[in-house]
């Protein structure tokens, strides 16, 4: 098993949100869903925007790393006009989907619309689309998400991200074992697979 933390207005969240499922079922491997907000751990930190805004050489940077992660694993990439896009409405969403079979499709469809189609994220026009693509009950879902229960659901995940240690997304954990960043992906997964093994006893 895998926990994914990601953020839908992550670029490198983007990089790994898109691959995991094929990759983690090739090992055989289990995805746990972990949606969380990355704006309050960075005001946590003393930061008022992400770091790839605020330093501006890490920008510089990134943005050129991007089309080439992008070209490596066959993703389309479009360099979003604005960034880092909100993310909240979309993110109460995944909360609602984290343990659903579409959970997967869903987040795909949503940082498609951010990072190749440069499209705003964080509002029902948007949300309720990618939910009726998958065929998905999108106006009673956008009205579960805008609960107070799973407001109030997501800021207890942001608190527990906090209390892990996350600093940045992507995270994964391979049982208290922390990976980040979307170029430590592999090696979570070939983690979690021999922890897999191990417990079903076979040679790894």
């Amino acid at each position: 098993m895998i926990e994914c933390w990601f953020e839908f207005a992550s670029n490198y969240s983007y990089l790994s949100v898109m691959r995991i499922e094929q990759e983690a079922l090739a090992r055989g491997v289990t995805v746990v869903w972990r949606p969380f907000l990355l704006g309050p751990i960075f005001q946590s930190l003393g930061w008022n925007n992400s770091p790839f805004v605020l330093q501006q050489a890490k920008g510089n940077y990134v943005w050129q790393d991007m089309p080439r992660q992008c070209r490596k694993y066959g993703l389309p990439w479009q360099q979003p006009s604005q960034f880092p896009r909100r993310s909240v409405l979309p993110t109460r969403i995944a909360l609602l989907g984290e343990d659903q079979p579409w959970m997967g499709a869903y987040c795909r469809r949503i940082m498609q619309m951010n990072f190749a189609e440069d499209r705003d994220i964080d509002n029902v026009e948007t949300v309720g689309e990618a939910l009726t693509e998958l065929g998905l009950p999108a106006d009673q879902l956008l009205q579960d998400a805008g609960t107070e229960a799973n407001k109030q659901r997501l800021r207890d995940r942001t608190e527990l991200a906090k209390a892990r240690g996350i600093f940045g997304a992507p995270t994964f954990f391979v049982g208290n074992d922390m990976y980040w960043g979307n170029d430590r992906l592999d090696d979570a997964l070939a983690d979690a697979a021999t922890a897999h093994h191990t417990r079903r006893g076979h040679t790894v």
